[in-house]
């Protein structure tokens, strides 16, 4: 089936380069990218367990500056320790 496609002119130019790298056609190549999505949607709305797997993600950070405040406090010897 024909279709025609609006992308933005960067995500076109390295979707270009892309299928130029490996060979193929940018058609083959936007086929293949979409059948991917498709599958990879499929196989998560198939394990509906994941969805809380990542959901804290957004914490990372915060829990790595937290971890590190107190990783430093812990390296402070304190004065009635010196002895």
């Amino acid at each position: 089936m024909k279709t025609t496609l609006e992308m933005p002119d960067p995500v076109f130019r390295k979707a270009k380069a892309k299928a130029a790298e490996h060979g193929i056609p940018l058609r083959q190549f936007v086929t293949e990218a979409v059948e991917e999505k498709l599958a990879a949607s499929q196989a998560q709305a198939n394990k509906p367990w994941m969805k809380s797997f990542g959901a804290l993600r957004h914490l990372h950070n915060e829990n790595v500056r937290i971890q590190k405040i107190i990783d430093e406090e812990f390296e402070k010897i304190e004065p009635e320790d010196w002895d």
